[in-house]
């Protein structure tokens, strides 16, 4: 299948001590792109972004992980920062809430907002398209970790309100491990749903 030069082009890398997959998205048009989790490795972010013009960084939440190699990359793009307002760990040129679009160029990204693992988490969606950047909102075997029973509910709520509502053929593109189809993973999410999980809260796997 012929490559399309119409799409926006995803890169994607593990990086740091915990693995963390940092994105870059590019408009193939202008090669204006976007920075997503600068968690680790300044040169290797530099070498994801080369032939491109980083216009923003986005961040899908602030723990550490996600953000270790942030002022260094801020300071060599000079690229506003644009992340929750929840994200208190950090200072942004741009507050993000639900359903905003981030221009990438001739395309753009739409914002959701996911809370439970973190209160400033995000997933950038590309607009007409079935890719999405969902952090550490769900991964291919749980849902995102909780520390507080009230998290996890919210963590539910999101999955069944926001990510269900997504169709099959979306690409879900995590903070940690390999992306997956949500259509692959739809049975064993609402399976997850329907039990009464009590109080949990910590790590969760569908089959739990």
């Amino acid at each position: 299948m012929p490559l399309d030069k119409t799409r926006v082009e995803l890169i994607s890398r593990a990086v740091g001590p915990w693995q963390t997959n940092s994105y870059v998205l590019v408009c193939p048009r202008t090669r204006r792109s976007v920075l997503i989790d600068p968690a680790s490795e300044p040169p290797t972010l530099l070498e994801m972004l080369e032939n491109s013009e980083p216009v923003a960084i986005l961040l899908t939440h602030a723990h550490v992980d996600h953000i270790g190699a942030l002022d260094e990359m801020r300071a060599k793009l000079k690229a506003p920062v644009m992340a929750h307002a929840a994200a208190r760990a950090v200072h942004a040129d741009r507050w993000l809430a639900d359903g905003d679009l981030v221009k990438v160029g001739e395309h753009a990204l739409r914002v959701y907002h996911t809370p439970g693992h973190t209160e400033d988490m995000l997933c950038f969606a590309v607009v007409a398209d079935a890719r999405v950047i969902v952090g550490d909102t769900i991964f291919e075997g749980g849902p995102g970790k909780t520390w507080t029973p009230k998290d996890f509910q919210t963590t539910l709520r999101n999955l069944r309100d926001v990510v269900l509502a997504w169709p099959d053929e979306t690409l879900c593109f995590p903070g940690h491990g390999s992306h997956f189809r949500l259509g692959d993973r739809r049975r064993a999410i609402e399976a997850f749903l329907a039990k009464d999980h009590g109080d949990f809260a910590g790590d969760a796997t569908w089959d739990m």
